[in-house]
């Protein structure tokens, strides 16, 4: 009788994994560094004498594992297949395939936002709804889409790439993709800082933020929730761009739920409210009324959407 998960998130510096039953509760939780010498190619390895190793500690049998659910930071095929991740240094390559013969468990392999939005529709944010979009906003924006409960990966494994979606076809200054006026450089938490710093040269006015060395987008709706004029006007940029982001995005994938996640919805309610109103003021009228959510799992979202993704096994 099967009776575990094990769901893998890897990151850039660390790779987070966690042990579940079958019934998604959390059993244990670890990490370990994300080992990326030579092009990485100890990564996989490492990750399986880690599962060996904690399998043996609670004296599990490998019969007993269902699979293995891993996400990873670049597209993914159906197939398993990496279309190379530049920040661990790996080629193209069929990650399930090649972690099945280390650990002689069966993966299955999506992209890291991917399994983050069907972590959150399995266990956080998003649980009770079968057909959500995850909008991260981070360093960067991520994003995930979720379609009668499936992830939807797309021919290349690109699909859900929602902060390069283009958004200002004048923007001079280019994304980290190569491309310019992506979602990401206004919507993001460096895209904040940049919009309120842009702000500041352009207006003679006084604000809190002009006497902050390092301006985070914290201190903006910080604020903002101050009534400080220029953070609110900051604010009100960014969520009228992702506002209108969100509202094409549903004309496509008519989500029942939007949930948003990643360090900059700590902002909470004048994020959300926010960005809620240019949202419904430009979505289709058949939309108007999808829901927001906050994400609810933090850094523990892939892991729990490693473990959706392997009860698909």
């Amino acid at each position: 009788m099967k009776k575990y998960l094990v769901g893998i998130d890897i990151g850039g510096t660390t790779v987070k994994l966690g042990l579940f039953d079958l019934n998604g509760e959390l059993l244990d939780k670890w990490e370990i560094e994300t080992r990326k010498t030579e092009k990485g190619r100890y990564i996989l390895s490492d990750i399986a004498k880690s599962i060996e190793g904690i399998l043996n500690e609670r004296k599990i049998k490998k019969e007993e594992v269902l699979g293995v659910g891993v996400g990873v930071p670049g597209p993914v095929k159906e197939d398993g297949t990496v279309l190379g991740c530049v920040n661990l240094g790996w080629p193209v390559f069929n990650v399930s395939t090649e972690l099945e013969k280390i650990l002689g468990l069966p993966v299955k392999v999506a992209n890291d936002a991917n399994i983050a939005a069907l972590g959150e529709m399995f266990k956080g944010g998003g649980k009770g709804y079968k057909n959500m979009i995850m909008v991260t906003l981070g360093t960067g924006v991520g994003g995930g889409v979720i379609i009668n409960g499936k992830v939807l990966a797309g021919n290349n494994g690109a699909g859900g790439e929602i902060g390069h979606i283009s958004v200002n076809p004048h923007e001079k200054i280019s994304c980290n993709c190569g491309k310019k006026g992506c979602l990401e450089q206004y919507a993001s938490a460096t895209g904040i800082v940049k919009l309120a710093k842009d702000a500041l040269e352009k207006e003679n006015c006084e604000s809190k933020l002009r006497d902050i060395k390092e301006i985070t987008a914290k201190d903006i709706f910080d604020f903002a929730k101050e009534n400080e004029q220029l953070s609110l006007e900051v604010v009100d940029k960014f969520a009228s761009i992702l506002g209108r982001a969100l509202a094409n995005i549903s004309c496509i994938c008519d989500p029942e739920v939007f949930v948003i996640g990643g360090g900059v919805s700590k902002a909470g309610d004048i994020l959300i409210d926010k960005v809620k109103q240019y949202y419904r003021e430009n979505a289709f009228h058949a939309t108007v009324d999808t829901k927001f959510k906050v994400a609810k799992l933090g850094n523990d979202a892939g892991i729990f959407g490693g473990a959706k993704l392997a009860l698909e096994i």
